[in-house]
């Protein structure tokens, strides 16, 4: 699946109604063809392909793949709460980090002093993945998991971006 990340900020260029169209298509569907974004739009296709170039150049916006885990092959996903022990927790942090099925590290301050998500196909690989590996990973002291039962939203492309 495409996603596009679209931002605003210092230095960026100032988005019109154009613009902001191409965003919106192209978060829609990130492979639509520039034909097809111009048609939509009631353009030309040199002008959307002008238009792009200029947000991708800009750094404003650029197209990215996002995995849809569940099509990858992994039917579980969850939230572990990781107590660290006799290691310094970035250090852990990192370890953990390099782990194909851990997608997010959050170093916190709370409970818990890493927060990770991970997915695992099944349960039979979810034991692995806890006992075998996570477990085993020096200064891990305990994992806390909380297996995700319905995902209400899961929005990998969100960016803190308000049209114009």
């Amino acid at each position: 699946m495409n996603n596009i990340a679209a931002t605003e900020g210092p230095g960026q260029i100032e988005l019109d109604e154009t613009d902001q169209g191409i965003i919106d298509l192209l978060r829609d569907d990130g492979r639509m063809a520039y034909r097809a974004i111009a048609r939509e739009l009631g353009i030309t296709e040199a002008t959307v392909r002008a238009r792009v170039r200029r947000l991708e150049d800009s750094d404003t916006m650029r197209v990215v793949a996002v995995t849809d885990i569940e099509a990858a092959g992994f039917g579980m996903l969850l939230a572990i709460g990781v107590q660290v022990e006799n290691r310094d927790p970035e250090a852990v942090a990192r370890d953990l980090a390099a782990i194909a099925e851990v997608f997010s590290v959050n170093v916190v301050v709370g409970t818990h002093d890493i927060e990770i998500l991970v997915v695992a196909p099944d349960s039979a690989g979810l034991n692995d993945l806890l006992s075998e590996t996570l477990g085993r990973v020096p200064g891990v002291r305990r994992l806390t998991p909380a297996l995700a039962v319905d995902v209400l939203k899961n929005q990998p492309d969100w960016v803190p971006f308000h049209g114009a």
